[in-house]
């Protein structure tokens, strides 16, 4: 399946949602009062946030205004065009660079993905040629280890992992210090998740990091925070928390496929302006893609084709 493909699978249930609000007002003459309404349900349904809602639909009425013959394809368009300007410089990408390893620190609360997304990307790491080695830094819940470790073999990545209850920093610091030996090109950490309301478990990442910083001051390189696509605009308040108490470098959203809320990266993104890297959309190793402003918009508000514009 090629990359769009996977977009347009796992963002199916958001574009379904406001492809079906946008289809009921297609072919009239003129948008209602109440088709504006419907509009805004199903902005504000799939999480957009208020901001880019209220913004979209300012632009939908000015239209309206402007021109009552307002149609369907012309409200996908204004969405579109707002959505292209909210998301401007929101693609995460990795330059190459004389790091090795380039250490990824994967933080999140409990349930977002952290280990199954810590495997993909070192499987879609490998797939590039690159050399990878995983850090298994969750050793508080008993199986994530042994969840990391499975994955690990599954796709054949190195781990390097402690025994249940260790020193979270101290298996980072091993896991370094074996990425270095091993000129690998990447060391991905998967973190124990933790509510970002407490506090002694966000100091448990900056001892991290300080251990870290022993062996390369830099580190680590990327602190990525996994987000699960279904909380929706929640994802907004862990981000601003987690960003001032361990400084955040990006985003990686998760579990799209399984929510019509695909639009809570774009309330993201405008808070906090941290670039996305990646989004899950799927349960396969390669359902982990790099985020696309194309591919999203293209998979959530197609434009329509030629073939199908209403007729006049």
């Amino acid at each position: 399946m090629g990359i769009f493909s996977k977009f347009k699978k796992g963002l199916s249930k958001g574009s379904e949602l406001l492809l079906g609000a946008i289809e009921r007002v297609s072919g009239r003459g003129s948008l209602s009062e109440d088709d504006l309404f419907d509009l805004e349900e199903a902005f504000y349904s799939c999480d957009f946030g208020p901001e880019t809602t209220d913004d979209i639909l300012a632009q939908v009425h000015s239209a309206h205004r402007n021109n009552k013959d307002l149609r369907g394809e012309d409200v996908r368009q204004i969405a579109r065009a707002v959505l292209s300007k909210v998301l401007e410089g929101s693609e995460g990408r990795l330059e190459a660079t004389e790091n090795k390893p380039e250490v990824i620190c994967l933080i999140g609360v409990n349930g977002s993905g952290k280990t199954t997304t810590t495997a993909k990307l070192g499987h879609l790491f490998t797939q590039d040629n690159k050399a990878v080695l995983l850090g298994a830094c969750d050793t508080f819940r008993a199986a994530a280890t042994e969840q990391l470790k499975a994955w690990a073999t599954r796709l054949h990545l190195d781990l390097v992992s402690g025994h249940h209850g260790a020193d979270a920093a101290a298996v980072a610091y091993d896991a370094y210090s074996s990425a270095h030996s091993k000129s690998c090109d990447y060391l991905l950490l998967d973190t124990a998740g933790r509510l970002h309301v407490k506090d002694h478990l966000m100091d448990e990442l900056s001892k991290l990091k300080r251990v870290l910083q022993k062996r390369e001051p830099a580190c680590p390189h990327h602190s990525w925070l996994v987000i699960d696509g279904s909380t929706g605009t929640n994802g907004v308040a862990q981000a601003k928390i987690f960003h001032e108490k361990f400084g955040l470098t990006g985003l990686v959203i998760t579990k799209l496929d399984g929510t019509s809320k695909g639009g809570a990266l774009v309330s993201i993104y405008r808070e906090l302006k941290l670039p996305v890297y990646f989004l899950g959309l799927g349960e396969q190793p390669d359902d982990l893609q790099p985020f696309s402003i194309s591919s999203y918009l293209d998979s959530l508000l197609p434009e329509l084709s030629p073939s199908k514009e209403p007729v006049a």
